[in-house]
């Protein structure tokens, strides 16, 4: 089994962060794993994207032409990658901020309003998490506590205050992925 994801959107939304965080989970579980990242010149508002391929064997080259799952944080992402996931492949879209529908048919989408989501947990920054714990709970290729449990190692201890936070982010998105209404 080899799953290969991107993630994309802005900088400062937590894309790599999120797309690191899958790799270390990967990791974790005793999964091969590669982690991508590519980022423009600007610290914030530039435009950042990573690549994860997470496999149980080893993994051939990291370069993905067309992914199984796309995390999309915001319009120009969703505008490059949605012609890339191959058939029968998964897009969570982050409705807060994409206005338009999936043109595609061909593949599983979950939109969904990451930005209020996370800002109802009390924190915006939590976006992440929430568009996370979505593609979770519909591409199996790790379970939520996997990710938890690197969260928790890979997080400075000073910031782990935050886990129940995140850990809430990762549980909102699963369980919202989860509904019917989501697609």
């Amino acid at each position: 089994m080899q799953t290969e994801v991107i993630i994309a959107g802005f900088g400062g939304q937590g894309v790599l962060f999120a797309g690191q965080l899958l790799a270390y989970a990967a990791l974790g579980s005793g999964l091969e794993t590669t982690w991508i990242p590519s980022y423009g010149p600007e610290m914030r508002g530039g435009t950042a994207n990573c690549t994860v391929v997470i496999s149980d064997e080893e993994i051939g080259s990291p370069y993905v032409r067309n992914p199984a799952a796309i995390i999309a944080f915001n319009q120009p992402s969703l505008d490059k990658y949605e012609p890339m996931v191959r058939p029968g492949g998964l897009l969570v879209v982050n409705a807060s901020i994409i206005p338009r529908a999936v043109v595609r048919t061909d593949v599983d989408v979950i939109r969904l309003p990451g930005n209020e989501l996370a800002e109802g947990l009390g924190e915006r920054k939590l976006t992440n998490m929430v568009l996370l714990g979505a593609l979770l709970a519909r591409l199996s290729i790790l379970p939520l506590d996997a990710v938890e449990t690197a969260l928790k190692e890979h997080l400075p201890t000073r910031h782990h205050h935050l886990l129940p936070a995140n850990y809430k982010a990762l549980r909102t998105g699963a369980t919202y992925a989860a509904q019917p209404a989501a697609a």
